[in-house]
């Protein structure tokens, strides 16, 4: 049960969804599946936003990124309000040591996160390093933290958190972002099962082919922190947590409302609790792991969090399911605003902009499954609402918001999204949102001056 020594791991890379073998994608993760068998694998985990800060930014307060301060990516001037805390500062202050390991892209300041120990560090935007990026690989940072776990180089409990830099595109020489295939393991693209909500063709097939090396490199190095925990006899004593801040960096994935840019892995290790194979198909949200992290270590939740321990359905202590779960975009490398209301059966999305009906990021607008997608569909005007009846359209691509039949479902989701935002305080009710550079650009000096 519930401990105040218990240590806390937590695992996490970028742009993964849940491209994993045993969210029964066809793709040989041998290790992560069998961290799955002997903890806890949730099915309907699903993030804030489906881009990197602002969901990591709720991964780290436990509240949604209008309510945190964190609309748009760390290097774009977006930062968490100062008064923020966050995950790291709640376990030190509860006599945890802290450590960082790898990458985040939570802040542009590693300072502001107040770990005990930086062992290694970067955030992935323009301008860092390829030292850095190298230091961030899954199998370089699997070993500093194989070697600190050896060592026992802490003084328990400890708290770990520990990113990888993949499955995040590379820009290459010629212009076009892949998945760096010169450094991982290819797959021969006639092998891979094509994804459902994309058309089959060639470029897509190959850059999933691509992505694939690096989903064994993550697969790999999850393995060899593992085996770390098991050899140093800490097992027992930590708590595990692996997972994601968005969906795969493919069209319709990454960056959009669809649930291929909202699904996350998740799963929970925890010897005596959560340590059986069980699979929860219940609705979650990224903002509840802080919490239910909380409650782990026998921590009171503070009321000010969005999110709420899901604890009670690992334990069987009366657990009451979400009814729904809600998801944003404000700002990433455009303006792009929209809120989003998901249940089990329905998806309701409300754009606040003009934008094409298919918005790429810039590194899938350069891939060649972006190249692809816009030959195929082109860009059609995306409407200001969207409905998707989940049981009879999985893959997202039939609005019935007109439809007469739906009437009462848009109203009734429409208003209890608009009743989060207000609750929330969301900037978007009182007019659009400026950048996070807002500030900075007002001070330039003018031409008439």
């Amino acid at each position: 049960m519930p401990s105040d020594r218990l240590n806390v791991l937590l695992v996490h890379c970028h742009d993964l969804g849940r491209y994993l073998g045993c969210y029964d994608v066809d793709v040989e993760t041998p290790r992560i599946d069998e961290l799955a068998t002997q903890g806890a694998l949730f099915e309907n985990h699903y993030v804030t936003a489906p881009q990197c800060s602002p969901s990591r930014g709720s991964l780290a307060t436990g509240r949604h990124p209008h309510g945190n301060g964190l609309m748009g990516l760390a290097h774009g001037n977006w930062e968490l309000n100062d008064d923020e805390r966050i995950l790291p500062q709640y376990l030190a202050e509860a006599g945890y040591e802290t450590h960082l390991f790898g990458l985040q892209h939570v802040t542009g300041n590693t300072d502001r996160l107040e770990y005990d120990h930086v062992h290694s560090e970067g955030n992935l935007y323009p301008g860092v390093s390829p030292e850095v990026h190298q230091a961030n690989r899954a199998r370089n940072v699997a070993d500093v933290v194989s070697t600190f776990l050896e060592k026992r180089a802490f003084e328990a409990p400890f708290f770990a958190s520990v990113g990888f830099f993949e499955c995040h595109r590379v820009e290459e020489e010629n212009g076009r972002f892949g998945f760096d295939s010169d450094f991982y393991e290819v797959d021969d693209p006639d092998e891979v099962r094509p994804l459902p909500y994309l058309p089959d063709r060639r470029g897509v097939r190959r850059d999933l082919a691509e992505m694939r090396g690096m989903v064994y490199a993550i697969d790999d190095a999850v393995g060899v922190i593992l085996d770390a925990l098991a050899e140093g006899g800490l097992e027992e004593g930590t708590l595990v947590v692996f997972t994601t801040e968005h969906g795969i960096a493919f069209p319709r994935a990454k960056g959009s409302p669809y649930d291929a840019g909202l699904e996350a892995a998740l799963i929970v290790r925890w010897p005596g609790v959560a340590d059986d194979g069980s699979r929860y198909d219940e609705l979650l949200s990224n903002v509840d792991v802080l919490p239910t992290m909380l409650e782990c270590i026998g921590l009171e939740v503070p009321d000010e969090l969005h999110g709420r321990s899901f604890l009670p359905l690992l334990t069987g202590g009366g657990y009451d399911e979400r009814e729904q779960v809600f998801a944003e975009m404000t700002w990433h490398d455009m303006y792009n605003p929209f809120r989003a209301i998901r249940t089990r059966r329905y998806k309701y999305v409300r754009s606040f902009w003009h934008l094409p009906k298919v918005y790429l990021t810039k590194d899938i607008f350069a891939s060649e499954a972006g190249r692809e997608v816009r030959e195929a569909d082109g860009v059609p005007p995306r409407p200001y609402e969207e409905l998707y009846d989940l049981e009879e359209c999985p893959r997202e691509d039939d609005n019935v918001v007109y439809e007469p039949r739906y009437r009462d479902v848009r109203a009734d989701l429409a208003e209890r999204l608009k009743d989060w935002m207000e609750a929330t305080d969301d900037p978007l009710l009182d007019g659009p949102v400026p950048p996070g550079d807002y500030e900075e650009i007002q001070s330039w000096p003018h031409e008439s001056e």
